[in-house]
């Protein structure tokens, strides 16, 4: 595992990660548990897109979140979209902040 960043998310996104210098994949419908497994093997940080995490296997998902290293982050979606089971989505929307 080396120290790089891992991107895995849709294509408009990926493309302002790659400005950013992070190594951006886009994994085709259905192939987001094998490049998310993959990712996990490759870098020291692994960013998901929201829509990319829910394309994943919730366990494997998990699994992945639970490891110390390589750091896993689920991030918004271009527009904004969360993944509503994290605690903190969770606390948003209980307060109204959220929908």
């Amino acid at each position: 595992m080396s120290g790089a960043t891992i991107f895995l998310g849709d294509e408009l996104s990926a493309a302002g990660y790659r400005l950013a210098g992070v190594d951006a994949r886009v994994p085709s419908p259905g192939d987001e548990a094998a490049f998310f497994a993959t990712a996990l093997q490759e870098a020291g940080i692994v960013l998901v897109a929201t829509r990319c995490a829910r394309a994943i296997p919730p366990a494997a998902l998990e699994a992945g979140l639970a490891l110390l290293s390589p750091l896993v982050i689920v991030v918004p979606d271009w527009d904004g979209r969360r993944l509503a089971s994290e605690p903190a989505n969770k606390v948003r929307q209980i307060l109204g902040l959220e929908t």
